[in-house]
């Protein structure tokens, strides 16, 4: 029988407790030695097409690196972290999503899935028993948490001007007029290193949007990043900015936007712009569609 997913997550750290790098190929094949996984198990495939042994490791290792039990150095490779080995060290016999709650990074993942952001309604969605519908809910917020991360990754590691590129191609797809050549050719005229981008608000051109994109990994965005980006505004006298990042703002940054009085700036960090993302199918695409169907009672109706 195939494990579950989080019946396989101790297995894994124990097997990468080497301290070796290792890949989802390497690790299925570890695996099925430990399950003696027969050459049918590993072939058996879900509805959509994707094998199941590989779906479940996959999901394994997300979510021991949402956990940060594990460190991923490059794309498609990993091994254990500091943490990881801690699991290990106290000697637990199943390391499943009950037990991954303990860390607030894998808290705050899945709650990315989430319309709101409250811990609490998290875990008590784990605790009580789901209806079907109810089940359906919980797993696409959980598909979402980690689309999101996938998205965020891959804004990270491009080019900054394809960045550049698909903060206007979202803000066309998000109904703004014009088109993204205008919006370049109208950055190249402004020679201000402090707008990438400027965007009609409406199809009319009634007034224009400036942009800034900052594609950062760790770093918070602060204040004086956001002081810089409105004082870039007032040169051509703009009202209105948005600053977008991959990263995120601190504090101070949100409510010295907040607080501006002549002018607007709206903030959008990396979860919020890789939701967008997924709003708005840019950088996405449909992957399985599932028809939830119910009786048509009037159909039953005696004429």
């Amino acid at each position: 029988m195939i494990p579950k997913y989080d019946e396989m997550i101790l297995p894994i750290l124990k097997i990468i407790s080497d301290g070796k790098e290792y890949n989802n190929s390497k690790i299925e094949d570890e695996l099925s030695k430990v399950f003696n996984l027969t050459d049918e198990d590993r072939k058996i495939k879900h509805k959509s097409g994707v094998r199941v042994v590989y779906d479940r490791i996959s999901w394994a290792k997300s979510y021991m690196k949402q956990a940060k039990l594990i460190e991923v150095p490059e794309r498609g490779i990993f091994n254990i972290s500091a943490r990881g080995l801690q699991v290990l060290e106290d000697d637990v016999d199943l390391v499943d999503r009950e037990y991954l709650m303990r860390y607030p990074e894998f808290r705050d993942f899945l709650n990315r899935g989430k319309k709101d952001n409250s811990i609490e309604d998290s875990l008590e969605e784990i605790d009580r028993e789901d209806t079907p519908l109810e089940t359906i809910e919980k797993s696409m917020k959980e598909l979402n948490a980690s689309l999101i991360e996938d998205v965020l990754e891959k804004l990270k590691n491009i080019d900054f001007y394809k960045f550049e590129d698909i903060v206007l191609d979202l803000l066309i797809k998000m109904g703004y007029g014009g088109s993204k050549e205008e919006a370049k050719q109208s950055t190249g005229k402004t020679q201000d290193g402090g707008i990438d981008g400027i965007i009609n608000e409406d199809r009319l051109g009634l007034d224009n949007i400036y942009i800034q994109a900052k594609r950062w990994k760790d770093t918070a965005v602060g204040r004086p990043e956001i002081q810089k980006f409105s004082g870039a505004l007032d040169t051509p006298g703009a009202m209105k900015g948005i600053f977008i990042t991959t990263s995120t703002f601190s504090e101070s940054a949100i409510e010295y936007a907040k607080d501006l009085v002549n002018k607007k700036i709206i903030l959008i960090d990396g979860i919020q712009l890789a939701n967008y993302m997924i709003e708005f199918n840019l950088g996405v695409s449909t992957d399985i569609v599932y028809e939830i169907k119910r009786i048509d009672s009037d159909y039953f109706l005696e004429e």
